[in-house]
């Protein structure tokens, strides 16, 4: 029997970057993705076309996709808020667009300014707009927990998937915005899920703020999903969502499912290369573990050290 494939999904030029405070140049978010991609993510989400009012750090995402490197193979994907970021990201030749909602009604409002409602609403104008040329995937943040509202009932989760299955979309990622989900909960929602729309491409989205992120990995694999959002280093974080941190490190996801047997078609050196860039990218230092202490399976030479013996004689 084959190893099981885990396609990993990096959304540190969007997600990750996205809340920097320093700024970072168009040049490089575009040497990034180019990284990523030689590195053999199977997806990347490379912006957003939000209002450059709204978030500034993404007010380049024409440019950004006008000067990356396409490469067989990846699929590159953008956030899209709204319909006019739909009409801006249908000229970029992207293969996958990003809409986010939110199960909590108060999130939606600080981040969207819309009710749940209101953003399947509008995914029904993106559909018309788009008609098929090119795959749309609905993100559900807070579909585990809100910070503001608590825990999130399931049913209120499964109503959404139902709504949005109605729409006609194939794609689906539940989302841990603030890092509040646990093993069992994944586990039990992601099989649901699976049971129900099976025919749903569904990505799992986890935040590591509570030190969870690898631990609801597992517990999505153990429920059949093959398909996680991750970020390089671990960056990452929702502007609109008190206490978010980080998302899921993409490193660390990697060495951690190449250990356990799984394959996922990624160059783990050459990403951890570009992983140990990052604090100079940003200005600060990262969450990933891997990049900092090497691989399990690396080896250091015996250390030089002076042996000395001695010997007892009797008296």
């Amino acid at each position: 029997m084959s190893p099981r494939h885990i396609h990993i999904q990096d959304v540190a030029p969007r997600d990750g970057l996205q809340i920097e405070p320093r700024p970072i140049a168009t040049r490089e978010k575009i040497e990034l993705i180019n990284a990523l991609s030689r590195a053999g993510l199977a997806k990347i989400e490379t912006t957003s076309f939000v209002s450059p009012r709204a978030v500034p750090s993404m007010a380049d995402a024409e440019a950004v996709l006008t000067g990356i490197d396409r490469v067989p193979g990846v699929e590159y994907a953008a956030l899209v808020p709204n319909s006019r970021g739909a009409e801006r990201a249908l000229a970029c030749d992207l293969d996958e667009l990003n809409l986010v909602m939110s199960a909590s009604r108060t999130h939606s409002q600080a981040n969207l300014r819309m009710t749940p409602e209101d953003s399947l609403s509008e995914f029904a104008k993106i559909a018309a707009l788009v008609r098929d040329q090119v795959p749309l995937n609905v993100s559900i943040s807070t579909a585990f927990g809100c910070p503001f509202e608590g825990r999130i009932a399931a049913a209120d989760v499964f109503s959404l998937l139902d709504r949005i299955a109605a729409l006609g979309m194939e794609r689906v990622t539940l989302c841990d915005t603030t890092g509040v989900a646990n093993p069992a909960q994944v586990l039990s929602m992601s099989q649901s899920v699976r049971q129900q729309w099976p025919s749903l491409r569904l990505t799992l989205h986890f935040h590591d703020t509570r030190g969870m992120g690898l631990a609801n990995v597992l517990a999505g694999i153990a429920a059949g999903v093959d398909r996680f959002d991750t970020s390089l280093a671990g960056l990452g974080g929702c502007p609109f969502a008190p206490g978010a941190s980080g998302n899921v490190c993409t490193e660390d996801v990697v060495h951690m499912v190449h250990a356990m047997g799984f394959t996922t078609g990624i160059d783990l050196a050459a990403l951890l290369q570009r992983a140990q860039a990052m604090p100079a990218l940003v200005g600060h230092d990262v969450a990933g573990q891997v990049a900092k202490a090497g691989p399990a399976d690396r080896r250091y030479p015996w250390p030089a050290t002076e042996r000395s013996s001695t010997s007892c004689k009797p008296a």
